[in-house]
């Protein structure tokens, strides 16, 4: 099955990158390729949410439930979507310095061959860039750090 395994050192505190990622509404704003992201529901501990993605005239949507550890993790679950399975982990890892350590384990198997070949490329590419888009957005959000 594969799966996607990406971490980086951010200039900004854990709670600071937790919630740019807890903030699902605005991936349609800075993740590649997203053309629309939701919450369908929301408690304390976990969301509900739903995103699309488009390229090239093909699009996909896929929904997770986000189960959530407040500035540490966020557990993702598949819903619905085109995969037979889709779970990982966003971790946020404290170190000295107001810095963190980001990430995002992903493993994923498509519902079928044709999906593997039509969506896979798409869903590799953004799932590889996830954790830069989420740094730059905070270089955005934020405001750049030296």
């Amino acid at each position: 099955m594969p799966n996607i395994n990406k971490s980086k050192v951010v200039s900004y505190p854990q709670n600071q990158m937790y919630e740019l990622v807890n903030d699902v509404e605005s991936y349609s704003e800075f993740v590649p390729f997203c053309s629309e992201s939701r919450i369908d529901s929301c408690t304390h501990e976990e969301i509900r949410a739903t995103l699309s993605f488009a390229r090239g005239g093909f699009s996909k949507s896929f929904t997770t439930l986000n189960r959530l550890q407040p500035h540490r993790m966020i557990e993702i679950q598949l819903i619905n979507g085109p995969f037979r399975q889709l779970e990982g982990f966003w971790r946020f890892e404290p170190l000295e310095g107001d810095r963190c350590r980001v990430s995002l384990d992903l493993e994923f198997e498509f519902a079928s061959r044709w999906l593997a070949l039509m969506f896979g490329p798409l869903f590799n590419q953004v799932a590889t860039l996830l954790v830069d888009a989420f740094c730059e957005r905070a270089d955005v959000v934020y405001g750049k750090k030296a």
